[in-house]
C-alpha cells in the first residue's frame, strides 16, 4: 500500500523530537508540506531546517498550546503559508510530577491538564474551524496507553489522556457526515526523550518492569512505528475509520 501525500498540508505539534519529530518526517517523505509547531522555538526550527534541507517543504512555528491565541496563530500561518490543511496530529505533551492522588499538587495537576487536554482541545476547534469549510481533513490525537488504563503516581497524567479519547470520540460523531474523521494513537513504551527524562528521573528500574512483565513483544517501541500509525490514520487508506483509538503498544493492552 503506497500512501501519498503528495499536494497535502500537514500540521504537527510537539513536533521538535520524539513522536513529533519522527511524525513531521515521514509526512515530508510521503510528500506533504509539513508545519512543525513546539514550546522550544530553537529545536523546532533546527527540526524544520533539518527537512528542509532535504528539500522538503517546512514551516515551522514556536507554539505553547495551553494558550488558545498562539494555537490559533499557529493554524492561521498554516493556512496562510500552505493555502489548506489536510492533517494534523495532536501529539504535544508532558508528564506528570509522580505522586499519590492525596500527594499530588493543584498547580501540577493545572499545567498537565492545560498540555495534555486543553491543548488538545485548543487544537481541534482551530483546525476543525478549516477543515469544516474546506470539507475535509483528519485529525489524529495522542492519546497513550495512559488514556486505557490506570497508573500508580500518574493519575493527572492518565486522566488527561482519558480526556483526550473522550474528545476524540465526540469530534469524531461531530463530524462525521462532513467529511472529516477524527482518531487517536494510544503509544505505549516508546523510547523518545520523554522516556530518556523518565529514566533520568529514576524510574529506569520500573519501566524495565513493564516492559519485561506487560509487553508480550519484549521491547520498547520506536517513534517510526507511531508515525506510520498517523498516517496511516490520515490516509485515504483509512477512509471509513474514525473515533478509533488504536494501540500501537507491543501488545501491553492485551493482558
Amino acid at each position: 500500500m503506497n500512501i501519498s501525500f503528495e499536494g497535502k498540508v500537514a500540521l504537527v505539534t510537539g513536533a521538535a523530537s520524539g513522536l513529533g519529530f519522527a511524525t513531521a518526517k515521514a509526512f515530508a517523505e510521503s510528500g506533504a508540506a509539513v508545519v512543525l509547531a513546539d514550546v522550544d522555538e530553537k529545536a523546532v526550527q533546527a527540526a524544520a531546517k533539518e527537512l528542509a534541507d532535504k528539500g522538503f517543504k517546512t514551516l515551522a512555528i514556536r507554539c505553547d498550546v495551553s494558550k488558545d491565541d498562539e494555537v490559533e496563530a499557529m493554524v492561521k500561518q498554516t493556512v496562510k503559508t500552505f493555502g489548506r490543511l489536510d492533517a494534523a496530529y495532536n501529539n504535544a505533551g508532558i508528564q506528570n510530577v509522580l505522586a499519590e492522588t492525596a500527594d499530588s499538587p493543584r498547580d501540577d495537576y493545572d499545567r498537565v491538564m492545560s498540555v495534555n487536554l486543553r491543548g488538545v482541545w485548543s487544537c481541534m476547534k482551530f483546525e476543525l474551524q478549516v477543515m469544516r469549510e474546506q470539507g475535509s481533513g483528519a485529525i489524529v490525537n495522542c492519546s497513550s496507553l495512559g488514556g486505557l488504563v490506570g497508573g500508580n503516581q500518574r493519575g493527572t497524567y492518565h486522566a488527561a489522556k482519558h480526556g483526550v479519547i473522550g474528545f476524540t470520540k465526540s469530534a469524531a460523531l461531530e463530524y462525521a457526515t462532513r467529511g472529516i474523521r477524527v482518531n487517536d494513537v494510544c503509544p505505549g513504551l516508546i523510547r523518545t526523550a520523554m522516556a530518556d527524562q523518565m529514566e533520568a528521573g529514576g524510574q529506569g528500574e520500573a519501566l524495565k518492569m513493564m516492559r519485561e512483565m506487560f509487553v508480550p513483544m519484549q521491547r520498547e517501541g520506536r517513534p517510526e512505528e507511531i508515525a506510520n500509525a498517523v498516517l496511516f490514520l490520515c490516509s485515504d487508506a483509512a477512509s471509513y475509520i474514525t473515533g478509533q483509538s488504536i494501540s500501537v503498544d507491543g501488545g501491553y493492552v492485551m493482558r
